[in-house]
């Protein structure tokens, strides 16, 4: 009889469990904040004693620190706090958007150390020009970085568009089709930081790491599955089911700012018409409240200054927008079924007036009745996510997995 059982791999040997075992560790005090050796024996399912050893090697090659003593209230000798170190390797995420730079350097950890963000018009330039004006950034930030005694293992780039393979497929409001980002990065990084190691370089949509950001960062709590919509010039969005993030097949998954609103409707940079981006992306809520656009986010902040006066233009004008949100939304919690919508980038200060009308839309067409106005599952993101803090993170995700890989990389130069 053939049997249609798949062939075992290899026997794993003693370093591939040894290197499993010291990443179950970090990640256990990673996630707890801090912990002792026997918390995290009971919590990953060794021996106190192969806890005990494994710790030790993650102290030596600068991962962890142990200080103070904790009393549990149970006999015994009270045990040392052990905590992920706050030097030594470090993620860095550069967010690329159309009218800004934002660049942040975060720890193992996954706490945001240095952040510059400078305002530039990005529209219309060549993309290497962007990239390498980006580059520039990021190697100043890096400079900061080094002063903390933070060394970076990688760089992720956030990009606003079909994102895949180190390319960016399309990017309608930057204008950018095909372009090699990772590689043209790389180089101009390469360039500003003559002497020094190359770093290894990845890039990802940036509505998917704000997701991730207010996955890891955010409030949500409890709550694992939610749509993530971020508004800038564009609007992006994610998915994140059960805590992972729902790429699609290719990739794409998310593209919520070309979902159709109206056939008829406006012409929009994707090429198609009456996209959900021409009724409430950013350039379409100020000309819709008689606010010229800016390239410094002042536009933005101008809006949301008269809708706190009770200009009945600019409340008009966003509060359209929200229900043209709710819309659209409305079909994608039918579809999908998250436990929450979340509302990022110029969306999360414009809630007061953009909420309601999104509510009603929501509570209004969501099939299920689970939906209400209030019900808290539309909500603002927290300040604490980000895309550019997600790509940081996202980086270290790698060192967490195989601290052993990262060990003893520090630069020189």
């Amino acid at each position: 009889m053939k049997s249609n059982l798949t062939p075992l791999g290899p026997k794993a040997d003693k370093d591939t469990v040894r290197r499993s075992n010291l990443s179950l560790v970090l990640r256990a005090v990673h996630d707890e904040g801090e912990a002792t050796r026997a918390g995290v024996a009971a919590r990953v399912g060794l021996t106190r004693a192969a806890v005990s050893s494994l710790v030790e090697q993650l102290i030596d090659i600068g991962f962890l620190t142990e200080s103070g003593k904790t009393f549990s209230g149970q006999a015994g000798r009270p045990g040392t706090v052990l905590k992920v170190a706050r030097t030594g390797p470090s993620g860095l995420g550069v967010e690329v958007n159309i009218d800004y730079v934002s660049v942040c350097v975060v720890d193992l950890a996954g706490t945001g150390r240095v952040r510059l963000t400078e305002h530039l018009d990005n529209r219309g330039a060549p993309p290497a020009e962007v990239l390498a004006r980006a580059a520039g950034i990021a190697a100043r930030t890096l400079e900061s970085a080094r002063e903390q005694e933070l060394f970076p293992v990688g760089v992720a780039l956030a990009l606003p568009g079909l994102v895949s393979g180190g390319a960016v497929r399309q990017a309608p409001n930057l204008g950018w089709n095909q372009v090699p980002a990772d590689e043209l990065f790389a180089a101009a990084l390469a360039a500003e930081r003559p002497g020094r190691e190359a770093l290894p370089v990845r890039s990802e949509n940036e509505a998917n790491l704000a997701a991730l950001a207010e996955l890891w960062f955010g409030g949500l709590g409890t709550v694992r599955s939610f749509l993530y919509l971020t508004g800038e010039i564009g609007v992006g969005g994610a998915l994140v089911i059960d805590g992972e993030l729902l790429r699609g097949a290719h990739g794409f998954a998310g593209e919520i700012g070309h979902v159709v609103v109206n056939a008829e409707g406006p012409q929009c940079r994707c090429g198609s018409r009456g996209c959900l981006e021409q009724y409430a992306g950013q350039a379409a809520l100020l000309r819709a409240a008689g606010i010229e656009e800016s390239g410094s986010g002042s536009g933005v902040a101008e809006l949301e200054r008269r809708a706190r006066a009770g200009d009945e233009r600019a409340v008009a004008a966003v509060a359209e927008a929200g229900r043209m949100l709710g819309r659209v939304l409305s079909g994608t919690v039918n579809l999908l079924d998250p436990d929450a919508v979340v509302l990022g980038g110029i969306y999360r200060n414009l809630m007061p007036w953009l909420s309601p009308p999104a509510d009603e839309e929501l509570t209004g067409r969501v099939v299920s009745g689970l939906w209400s106005p209030g019900s808290g599952r539309l909500r603002a993101s927290s300040v604490a996510g980000d895309a550019a803090r997600g790509a940081a993170a996202l980086v270290m995700t790698g060192v967490l997995a195989d601290p052993v890989a990262y060990a003893g990389g520090r630069e020189t130069g």
